[in-house]
């Protein structure tokens, strides 16, 4: 029982905003290319899919994040007593669990076809040099939006076996939206990070932090609108626009104190909420 609660506490799996934020993009993408017209049943069993990856993956993710980062998340308080930094759980045994979830993901991924099999394949580097990146650049957000997001792509090739311009500017925009979303849940750990030498857009821009995060944030709703008339959706689509302009704008960005830790969790967390309204917007120009 021990080892249980452990392995939920290193895969973060009573922490469900990470792996929703890496399952709304697949949903979007999914969402935007289906026929509605046709069976649904493919839809919820992709939908189904999607979500059994995102958790595996993600799952996945943090244990090789903690593995890389053992000796930096000893030294913050945030994270000195995650299993792997406090000795609870050995990297070997870390390994294992790592290989298990991503061996599962796999059975899932093969339900696909192969141009998403291959395209998913080849995004696992990235995937796990991610906790690499903040020791040699300022911009990790960047290759962690670059990675979270690409389950966009996979979705709109799920159904149609080929890319085309839409799913590449939704996922263009959709990177500006983790850089901004992650730049404010790494002011929790500025002050500790500046200390023993990571690197993010936390610390690079935090003489002014609104100004970077109104950037990502109009980058990722003009990537919207774009959508909305490649797509030929009706006023409908652009009025429900409203509510995720006034969620990252209003809330997330003007009501943000960013010496406020736990605040800056909480607007960290509202990102599943955006996540839930940009889907219902793009259920709005599907259906309506």
């Amino acid at each position: 029982m021990n080892q249980l609660k452990l392995f939920i506490e290193l895969t973060r799996l009573k922490k469900p905003i990470g792996f929703m934020l890496l399952f709304w993009p697949c949903i979007w993408g999914l969402t935007i290319v289906y026929d509605f017209n046709s069976d649904s049943f493919k839809y919820f069993f992709y939908i189904t899919l999607f979500l059994g990856g995102s958790i595996l993956m993600r799952s996945a993710g943090c244990i090789v994040n903690d593995i890389v980062d053992k000796n930096f998340d000893k030294k913050v308080e945030r994270t000195k007593d995650r299993p792997i930094a406090s000795g609870k759980v050995s990297i070997k045994l870390g390994l294992f669990y790592t290989l298990v979830l991503c061996s599962l993901a796999f059975l899932i991924l093969v339900n696909f076809n192969s141009f998403t099999i291959l395209m998913a394949l080849a995004s696992m580097p990235l995937a796990f040099t991610y906790p690499l990146m903040k020791r040699i650049t300022y911009w990790p957000q960047l290759f962690l939006g670059i990675t979270f997001n690409y389950g966009l792509i996979l979705a709109w090739i799920s159904i149609t076996n080929q890319i085309s311009i839409i799913p590449i500017i939704f996922y263009l925009g959709a990177i500006f939206w983790t850089l901004g979303y992650d730049t404010i849940y790494g002011f929790q750990d500025i002050k500790d990070d500046e200390i023993i030498g990571v690197k993010s857009t936390s610390i690079k821009f935090k003489k002014n932090p609104k100004k970077f995060l109104l950037i990502c944030y109009s980058t990722f709703l003009i990537s919207l609108i774009f959508i909305g008339f490649l797509e030929n959706f009706k006023i409908f689509y652009f009025m429900f626009l409203i509510f995720p302009i006034l969620q990252l704008l209003n809330f997330q960005i003007k009501k943000l104190n960013f010496e406020d830790k736990n605040d800056c969790l909480n607007k960290f967390k509202s990102n599943n909420f955006l996540g839930l309204l940009i889907f219902i917007n793009i259920l709005v120009g599907k259906l309506i």
